[in-house]
């Protein structure tokens, strides 16, 4: 359903945490970029970085505070390895938490992949007037939180926090 303030386009960074990918093998960002455009929004920002706290956190504060972007969706280091650090960045940084988001990924993950669904720590939140998404890095859970979760909604969360 089509809210009066839901936003009609929505201008979206991309970050990718990999050590391993580069930009041209980066295939879950290209995945994430692919279905935004398909729905009509603009990925404005892309960048590959290493999953590093103090990289992760420096881009995620440029891209709040000096870019006009809607929504910041990010992939990979969001599981439980002693390199996944995105998880505790995001979290750390992000003003209001979305639960719903983590909760529904678990539950709809859960019905593809079982019980390894509780050791996502996918979540969404946001920063001032952005809205921020962070993915694990797998390909099928990029599509499952894009089409089930992100796309169906990212209007409507752009234009609540317009108002």
């Amino acid at each position: 359903m089509h809210h009066k303030h839901d936003a009609s386009s929505v201008h979206v960074g991309i970050l990718t945490m990999s050590d391993t990918r580069t930009e041209n093998e980066d295939k879950s960002g290209a995945l994430i970029r692919s279905l935004l455009e398909e729905a009509g929004h603009k990925m404005r920002k892309y960048r590959v970085i290493p999953d590093d706290g103090p990289t992760i956190q420096s881009v995620l504060h440029e891209w709040t505070t000096q870019t006009s972007l809607d929504a910041i969706i990010t992939n990979g280091g969001t599981g439980i390895s002693a390199k996944d650090v995105t998880y505790k960045i995001v979290y750390g940084m992000i003003d209001k938490e979305i639960e719903g988001f983590g909760e529904l990924f678990r539950m709809k993950s859960y019905e593809e992949i079982g019980a390894k669904a509780m050791l996502s720590r996918a979540l969404a939140g946001t920063i001032g007037q952005t809205a921020l998404f962070a993915l694990p890095g797998s390909s099928n859970a990029v599509r499952l939180a894009m089409t089930d979760l992100i796309l169906p909604v990212l209007p409507h969360i752009v234009g609540e926090l317009r108002k």
